[in-house]
């Protein structure tokens, strides 16, 4: 697969939620998908439940209508690094990526802080048109201590 068609899919990833698109985001994912956030000591262990676990685009969706309106959070924001995306395989038609990242959160009052770091584990596929999609994605943060609500998908 072609990297720097995988950079730009990531850096499509990390702009939709640092610009507060998130109607946007499930748009990256095929249908059905996985995105799950884990950390790495539940990967280590075989544990396979998330702190959030969807199977399904509309799952996705549900996710950013409650962001919007249900979730009760203090104002924050996130900022992406995203380091380059590893191509390590491939399954079926579909290639095993891993990509790092690092997490900034701003607050509401500007207050900066490490949110989160890890790597993602991705499959990625190409759809009808061409453009690749994530196929899973799944978080797999460095800490498993999150100081708030882990509202805003990673």
């Amino acid at each position: 697969m072609d990297v720097a068609r995988l950079v730009e899919l990531n850096a499509a990833y990390a702009r939709v939620i640092d610009s507060e698109q998130f109607e946007q985001w499930p748009e990256l994912f095929t249908d059905p998908c996985l995105y799950k956030v884990t950390t790495a000591e539940n990967v280590a262990r075989g544990y396979e439940a998330g702190i959030i676990y969807a199977d399904s685009r509309a799952m996705l969706q549900d996710r950013v209508s409650a962001l919007r309106k249900a979730n009760i959070y203090e104002r924050q924001r996130y900022r992406h690094i995203v380091g380059l995306p590893m191509v390590l395989g491939r399954e079926g038609s579909a290639s095993i990526v891993e990509v790092p990242f690092l997490i900034v959160r701003i607050m509401g009052d500007g207050a900066m802080s490490l949110f989160a770091t890890g790597c993602y584990r991705d499959k990625v596929t190409t759809d009808a048109a061409g453009d690749l999609r994530f196929a899973e994605r799944i978080v797999v943060c460095d800490g498993a201590r999150f100081d708030t609500l882990v509202a805003i998908p990673l």
